[in-house]
This record gives C-alpha cells, sequence and structure tokens, in this order.
C-alpha cells in the first residue's frame, strides 16, 4: 500500500451516470414497480410522479441507472522531478464496452499496490461501478473485489472521508472543497451533475458530459493535492491520453 501522496499507484476517478431508460415509461414492468416502491420511499412532501422522479433521480442508483462515462487519472514523474497528470476519459453508448475498457485500463495497474480514488467513492462510485460491472457480466477486478476483505485490506481513498477527519459530518461536495483551497477548476461546461440525465436524453451531448467529468478528475487532484498540503499541478502539466 503506497505511503506517498503522489505515488503513481494511485489512480483517480470520476463516472457520470444517467437512468437506465429515457423514460419510466420504457422501463420492464417488473422495473416500474421496483421503482414504484423506491419512489414511495423518496417523495415525502415532493409531488412528483414516479416518472419524474425516476428521470429526476433514477440515475444515482445502480439498480436503475447506468455508466455512460469514466474519467480517471494518475500521476507521472518527469525528468525535471515535477510531476504531470495524466487524464484518460472513457464514454460510450454501450455500458459494457465502457465497463470493460475501465477494467481493462484498472489491469494496468499492478492489482496488490493500486489505490483507487474517488470523492464520495465509498458511497457511490466504487459500489457503483461494482454492481454494474456485475450486471454486465463483467468479473470484478481485484482492487474492486471487495468480498470478504477485511476494512484495512481495501486500499481506496475518498477525499470526502479525509476531509471529514473521522467526524460524522454530512457530505460535502468536490466543488465546496475546490472552493475552500481555491483550486481552479478548468473549463467550466455550464452544467451541474443534476443536469446529467437531460443533457444525455434530451440534447444528446456526450462529449459536454465527458468534459464536465475531465473538469472533475482534475478538481478531484487539485483538492487531493491541498488535503495533502502538496502544491496543485500547473494546467500545462494536465495532458488528456
Amino acid at each position: 500500500m503506497p505511503t506517498n501522496p503522489l505515488s503513481p499507484h494511485i489512480l483517480f476517478l470520476d463516472i457520470e451516470t444517467v437512468t437506465a431508460e429515457a423514460d419510466y415509461d420504457q422501463l420492464e414492468e417488473r422495473m416500474q414497480k421496483a421503482w414504484d416502491r423506491k419512489a414511495d420511499h423518496l417523495r415525502n412532501a415532493d409531488e412528483k410522479s414516479a416518472g419524474e422522479l425516476y428521470f429526476d433521480r433514477g440515475s444515482i442508483y445502480a439498480e436503475f441507472g447506468k455508466v455512460v462515462v469514466i474519467s480517471v487519472g494518475f500521476f507521472h514523474e518527469l525528468e525535471d522531478s515535477s510531476y504531470e497528470l495524466r487524464v484518460k476519459c472513457i464514454s460510450g453508448e454501450h455500458e459494457q464496452e465502457l465497463l470493460q475498457n475501465f477494467k481493462d485500463t484498472v489491469l494496468k495497474f499492478d492489482q496488490k499496490k493500486v489505490r483507487l480514488c474517488a470523492h464520495n467513492g465509498k458511497e457511490f462510485d466504487f459500489p457503483y461501478l461494482c454492481r454494474r460491472m456485475l450486471v454486465n457480466g463483467i468479473t470484478l477486478p481485484p482492487s474492486l473485489a471487495l468480498s470478504g476483505k477485511k476494512s484495512w485490506e481495501v486500499n481506496h481513498i475518498d477525499t470526502m472521508n479525509l476531509w471529514k477527519f473521522g467526524d460524522y459530518k454530512h457530505y460535502t461536495s468536490l466543488d465546496l472543497l475546490a472552493a475552500l483551497f481555491h483550486v481552479e477548476a478548468g473549463e467550466d461546461t455550464g452544467i451541474e451533475g443534476g443536469d446529467i440525465n437531460r443533457v444525455y436524453y434530451r440534447e444528446e451531448d456526450i462529449d459536454r458530459i465527458s468534459r464536465y467529468c475531465k473538469r472533475n478528475i482534475t478538481m478531484l487532484v487539485q483538492v487531493y493535492l491541498s488535503l495533502h498540503n502538496l502544491p496543485t499541478i500547473s494546467q500545462e502539466n494536465i495532458t488528456v491520453v
């Protein structure tokens, strides 16, 4: 398990998800009934219909959503001892191919040394990827196969947990930490997480989602460095591969 915060064995990742279908009416009957039960717990004072809730919130549940973009990044040491961030964006219409591509990327790293890092990854990105891989018939890579492992055997880093310092505070967004540490956000795509489903299905603009995801992976790395009191990486040292 690497202790160097700038270890090349750390693989940073961020995922973007949408609902499995463009509309509630396109779900199979069994899945509609399952979502109806889920919607009953989500409504509270909200008067939205099950269909409206599905489009607004279905993408955050792996049972009702799918992955459309995954961005990954890792450190590469340059000859002058400075560091470069290499970023790769994986996107596509076919989730199984996308997830297999991601798995192949993960397997290029030593599975005994690699540490996956995401913001709120332990609650969202990591379990979501595992569930969708299994749904698509893909065997989990060792770094994501958690069954039977003890907590100290799981080589995952969560920047939200780093910020908690053992506290039980609620969710702290990556955007908030980036603003707090004066991290440059990079290209403004004009969308936020709540816009992804609309941009994917209504605007059919997966390239815009990919740019948003690449922006997030850069923010994630810069926040991670700030949490370790390390200088952020200059824009000229960020390379898309």
